[in-house]
C-alpha cells in the first residue's frame, strides 16, 4: 500500500515538473546506496527531487520528513551521480515535492 502511494506521488510529481518544462533524466535510481526519486533537467540546471507523499496531515506535512539525515543521504547520492555524469549540469539544486493524496475511502 505504501509503495503504491509513493509511486502515485512520484507520478504526480513527474507530471507537475514536466508541465513546467523539466525533462526527467532518471526515476528511482540508486547511487552510492541512496535512492534518488527524480533527477530532472531544465536548461543548465539539474535538480535532484525527493518526493514525499501522504494521505493526510496527521503526521505533519510530507516535506517535514526530509530531515538533516535524509538531506545528507541525498547529497551523497547526488554527488555519486554527478561524478558518474560529468558535464551534465552547470548548476544543481535539491527540491522536495510534497504530495497530499486525499483518501476517498469511506
Amino acid at each position: 500500500m505504501r509503495r503504491q502511494l509513493g509511486a502515485e506521488g512520484e507520478r504526480r510529481a513527474a507530471s507537475f515538473l514536466t508541465r513546467r518544462g523539466y525533462r526527467i533524466l532518471e526515476r528511482n535510481v540508486r547511487w552510492d546506496g541512496v535512492e534518488l526519486d527524480l533527477i530532472v533537467r531544465r536548461g543548465g540546471l539539474v535538480a535532484f527531487v525527493e518526493v514525499k507523499t501522504r494521505r493526510s496531515l496527521r503526521q505533519g506535512a510530507p516535506e517535514l520528513a526530509v530531515d538533516a539525515a535524509k538531506q545528507a543521504r541525498l547529497i551523497r547520492g547526488a554527488s555519486a551521480w554527478l561524478v558518474a555524469n560529468p558535464g551534465r549540469s552547470q548548476r544543481i539544486r535539491f527540491d522536495v515535492v510534497s504530495c497530499l493524496v486525499l483518501d476517498s475511502r469511506p
